[in-house]
């Protein structure tokens, strides 16, 4: 893998802003709270929740390349 792409992705990783991820009637009903700590869980709920489907398809991937780069260097004398 070509190592400027590694050094990419890796300050794309670290420079990352906080996101806050709700729909507008979950908006409405927790602004009105006090605290603030149920709209706060709720963000942080739904960010997780969006999380999980980027590392499988992640995971997935690094296997796929793991195989063929595997394969290329069976196959290859």
């Amino acid at each position: 893998m070509n190592t400027k792409l590694v050094y990419i992705l890796l300050i794309l990783m670290l420079v990352s802003v906080p996101v806050e991820a709700q729909c507008a009637m979950c908006r409405a009903v927790l602004e009105s709270e006090e605290g603030q700590t149920a709209a706060k869980g709720i963000n942080n709920g739904i960010v997780y929740l969006m999380i999980i489907p980027y590392v499988l398809i992640g995971v997935v991937g690094y296997v796929v390349y793991n195989n063929r780069k595997k394969s290329k260097t069976t196959d290859t004398p």
